[in-house]
């Protein structure tokens, strides 16, 4: 026989559709197992970090994405207003103050 020829005939389908189902059940259940590892923590953490930030007043210790670290002396509805040494002010958006360092040390 040609080889061509074993490789083009029909296949037999299964014998039962539950080949199918298995397979969607296992899709299905990564899926779910993916979601409770993943996205769910994350927006967990999301959830607290905008917590944080909510409650932030003048007078706290931050740190910035960048790594400067400050005290707060004015709040805006979007920035920040931080005191990083004597006189010396810059104002950040409020999204990129992850933590102060109290935060850290405890955790």
């Amino acid at each position: 026989m040609n080889l061509l020829t074993i490789l083009l005939q029909p296949t037999q389908p299964p014998a039962s559709g539950m080949g199918q189902y298995s397979m969607i059940i296992m899709i299905v259940a990564m899926l779910a197992i993916m979601y409770f590892m993943m996205i769910r923590p994350q927006q967990k953490k999301q959830k607290e970090i905008q917590q944080a930030r909510n409650a932030m007043k003048n007078g706290d210790k931050v740190i910035t994405a960048g790594g400067i670290h400050g005290r707060i002396k004015e709040i805006s509805e979007t920035t920040l207003l931080i005191e990083v040494a004597d006189g010396i002010r810059i104002r950040v958006e409020k999204s990129s103050v992850y933590a102060s360092p109290e935060d850290i040390q405890q955790k």
